[in-house]
């Protein structure tokens, strides 16, 4: 779907549109809810040894557990620390750790990696075909039934029910699909969790007002029940939650984007003097980095966590992402100046899910367990061993958290 084009692209997206929309996501709540459990399981264990270990496998398999799910109606098991997840997640993870530059050697110059890539790009794509092979089969044996449709409410199953035969060109392009939705699927919302729970332990008044908001909606009852007996109503409530998301979406944008006009369209942009220059055939990379943290639109505080700079303008769906809901919202900044999912009718198609994904981690989450960061972005303590607060009320740090190009952990 991302490099498709006109009507080709169009047809795509509204093949897998009914898959990412909010009202069957929300029908798929407890598959979440159910990943989620295993997760918090974990995590128990974890609390109950007081051992140091590193989020980003914990939140990674958590993630690619949920839009395997989501997408394929499959267990694929990458919580599971025995089986190491079922073939997709295997060779998924293989490929990915085939892009990791390990600084030795330039990628495109080293061959047993290249190898690697070729390998393991193969079998992730026999697969995902065999997959969608299955479920196209189970798909045309339900609908010879009295009720012609499938139990399977997956992306998956929903892009399938149309579908006549099962041509070679229509399994890639749906193999194709599948793929992006598994990577930029677990990808997004790992690094937002990762992010936020991080925020979140340096920032104790924000961290009590979202316990705060979590204990008026939850009471003493277990966040994982509520959620099911009244979903939409309880994360409409969950407000400063996703005040907190979007912040964090804000700061720590986890990807970017680009486009590149076609020549001879006389495509043009105006710089900050008046300037006027031709772009034609240039790629134009969307740093949305510096975008989200422009001191024009943000202020002084552009590079702070501020999640109630959001409260009343908390939405993130693809129904706000243009200027007259912007401005019906009556948010405070400009609609171009937050674009973690991107703007426009190629706006991120898996944007309700990211969002509904991490309330509800968060709410099962946030209330049961304290992280304290141990590395790089370690609280700073004083000789008391008590945390350092500086002006702003944030904790202070013994150095900067930084990014680092790294294998991925998906067992």
């Amino acid at each position: 779907m991302v490099v498709y084009q006109d009507d080709s692209w169009r047809a795509l997206r509204k093949q897998f549109n009914p898959g990412f929309a909010p009202s069957h996501l929300l029908t798929l709540l407890p598959q979440i809810i159910d990943k989620t459990s295993i997760f918090m399981s974990k995590l128990d264990k974890l609390a109950r040894t007081g051992e140091e270990f590193e989020m980003d496998p914990l939140c990674t398999n958590l993630t690619f557990d949920i839009i395997g799910e989501i997408v394929t109606n499959l267990d694929f098991k990458a919580q599971d620390d025995t089986s190491g997840g079922n073939d997709i997640v295997r060779w998924f993870r293989t490929l990915i750790s085939s892009y990791v530059d390990n600084g030795r050697i330039w990628l495109w110059a080293n061959v047993p990696v290249r190898i690697k890539r070729l390998v393991a790009s193969y079998q992730t794509d026999r697969a995902i075909k065999r997959c969608i092979q299955d479920k196209f089969k189970e798909i045309k044996e339900a609908q010879k039934t009295a009720t012609r449709q499938t139990k399977d409410r997956s992306v998956l199953a929903l892009a399938l029910q149309d579908t006549d035969v099962l041509t070679n060109g229509i399994l890639q392009s749906t193999a194709d699909q599948v793929k992006s939705f598994l990577f930029a699927g677990h990808d997004t919302t790992s690094t937002l969790l990762q992010r936020l729970f991080y925020a979140l332990s340096l920032h104790p008044k924000c961290l009590a007002a979202i316990r705060a908001e979590h204990k008026a909606i939850f009471g003493d009852s277990d966040p994982r029940e509520v959620l099911l007996a009244k979903p939409d109503e309880t994360l409409k409530a969950l407000s400063y939650t996703s005040a907190c998301i979007k912040e964090a979406l804000r700061l720590w944008p986890p990807a970017g984007s680009a486009r590149r006009p076609v020549p001879g369209v006389g495509f043009k942009v105006r710089t900050e003097d008046g300037q006027e220059v031709c772009l034609d055939g240039m790629v134009l990379y969307i740093c949305h980095y510096l975008i989200q943290r422009d001191p024009k639109v943000y202020g002084d505080s552009a590079n702070d966590f501020v999640p109630e700079r959001w409260l009343g303008d908390t939405d993130t769906s693809a129904a706000s992402n243009d200027d007259d809901a912007s401005q019906a919202s009556g948010s405070k900044f400009p609609i171009s100046a937050w674009r973690s999912f991107e703007r426009g009718p190629r706006n991120c198609i898996g944007q309700e899910l990211a969002n509904l994904e991490a309330r509800v981690i968060l709410a099962c989450v946030v209330g049961r367990y304290d992280f304290t960061k141990v590395g790089a972005g370690e609280i700073a303590r004083d000789e008391k061993s008590e945390p350092i607060l500086d002006e702003k009320g944030v904790y202070q740090t013994q150095s900067e958290l930084f990014n680092v190009s790294r294998p991925p952990c998906l067992v």
